[in-house]
């Protein structure tokens, strides 16, 4: 039985899409990094720009693991 696993990746892929867009519309959205120092809005969104990157990178290593791990179950059975 394949079609288990398929749509567990599937399910942890729309589940770590949805909590990845709440994180980055509710938290990173309206946080300003030039409070203080009155930064430029530029760098501003290129700091935000990059935090979302690095954001999209963990999800693709967690979904990588997973999708690793799925497989290897597989081979064993």
């Amino acid at each position: 039985m394949i079609a288990g696993p398929v749509y567990l990746f599937v399910l942890a892929m729309w589940l770590l899409i949805l909590l990845g867009g709440a994180l980055i519309v509710t938290v990173l959205g309206p946080f300003s990094f030039g409070g203080f120092v009155g930064l430029d809005p530029i760098l501003n969104s290129g700091i935000k720009v990059a935090i979302a990157l690095s954001l999209v990178s963990v999800w693709i290593l967690i979904l990588s693991a997973i999708k690793n791990w799925m497989f290897k179950k597989q081979l064993k059975s």
